[in-house]
């Protein structure tokens, strides 16, 4: 087995969820990555917990969910739920064979399973209250999205993966202490010129631990601040469809018109539920070693020198009150190669053409996180 697989299954087990002795945790394995199920699954022992295992095939998946009906989707949640309410912990490998798996599957049926499965097992149960961790595994497919061979995308994954998350964590804390005293953020670039308040919302480090690869810090605006426009410069999966060029434009919180190279389809997402034309979370993308999109949330989210504006539900640790069956991560990356742009907190930039400008934030520029 690959040395690297073996870090990175003790780094899971032992930081990121933290397993102590007798707890239960559940691995959940998508397409590929039976050999690192195979490493967590002898960690979890060496920590001595008990594992439980699921393994699913997103054709498989995908064939159930066109025929989907409510009830069914009901049914499945429940005895997932009655499972996930015992687990201390949770991991998910997800080494999806094709990403776009799930885009044809008609948006009626997606919704189903988005609003009657997934948020009342993983949303509603799983975030909360379970250690949990998420993560892909490097594939064919995965090397593709980067535009790499599978060897070099391997490598590139592990030094992503096995980032020493314990620096990146003391090197947030200036970041986190500033956000959490701050009322209004300011953020100009192409297509870009946005206005709204974090006051009194907490900010959450994220370094290791609910995500691998990781690398943001993340809190919500106050939920009817938000004013002017947004355009996202990174393309973004949703269900299987890929988005590119969207474009919100606010106010009081609230999208009123929205526009991507699929228009159509994403007013049908964004008209979900209540809570789906609302931003439930506003984050810093902070891993040195992302650089590029590759259309993969988990990797894109945490560019270096991007941030992510979402709309749908809020996160409970910053929690603005919104609530939605939607959370989709977009991505703004304002580094120069990709536009540049401006972050402004309380009138002072702290962050231009995404390397961080005050002294005492710049800790965070990738130099300083390798």
């Amino acid at each position: 087995m690959d040395k690297r697989i073996e870090i990175l299954a003790h780094n899971l087990i032992n930081y990121s969820t933290h397993l102590q002795k007798n707890e239960k945790i559940l691995i959940e394995i998508t397409d590929d990555g039976i050999e690192l199920g195979k490493a967590l699954l002898k960690e979890v022992y060496k920590a001595g917990a008990i594992p439980f295992l699921t393994y699913k095939v997103q054709q498989l998946q995908r064939q159930l969910l066109l025929g989907a009906a409510k009830e069914q989707m009901k049914f499945i949640a429940e005895y997932e739920s009655m499972r996930m309410k015992g687990m201390d912990a949770y991991i998910a490998i997800r080494g999806s064979d094709n990403v776009s798996e799930l885009g044809d599957i008609p948006q009626d049926k997606m919704k189903l399973y988005q609003m009657y499965w997934m948020k009342p097992v993983h949303s509603d149960i799983r975030v909360p209250d379970t250690k949990w961790c998420v993560l892909r595994y490097p594939n064919g497919a995965m090397a593709q999205l980067a535009n790499m061979s599978t060897d070099k995308f391997t490598d590139y994954y592990f030094a992503v993966c096995n980032l020493d998350y314990g620096k990146m964590d003391k090197a947030m804390t200036p970041l986190k202490e500033r956000m959490e005293h701050a009322d209004e953020i300011h953020i100009k670039g192409p297509g870009t010129d946005i206005i709204f308040s974090i006051k009194d919302i907490p900010a959450v480090k994220c370094s290791g631990a609910c995500n691998i690869p990781d690398g943001e810090l993340y809190t919500a605006p106050v939920k009817t601040s938000v004013n002017g426009i947004i355009t996202y410069n990174t393309p973004a999966v949703y269900q299987g469809v890929t988005f590119e060029n969207i474009s919100f434009t606010f106010k009081d919180g609230k999208i009123i018109t929205a526009s991507a190279n699929k228009t159509e389809e994403l007013n049908k997402i964004l008209d979900t539920d209540d809570g789906s034309r609302y931003i439930g979370e506003f984050s810093f993308g902070l891993n040195p070693y992302i650089t590029f999109p590759m259309k993969d949330t988990l990797f894109d989210e945490k560019i270096s020198g991007s941030i992510h504006f979402t709309p749908g539900c809020a996160y409970d640790d910053a929690d603005n009150t919104n609530r939605s069956s939607v959370h989709w991560d977009l991505v703004l990356n304002q580094t120069k190669a990709y536009g540049g742009g401006k972050i402004y907190m309380d009138d002072e930039l702290i962050r231009e053409d995404g390397l961080f400008v005050t002294k005492d934030l710049q800790c965070l520029n990738p130099e300083n996180l390798k």
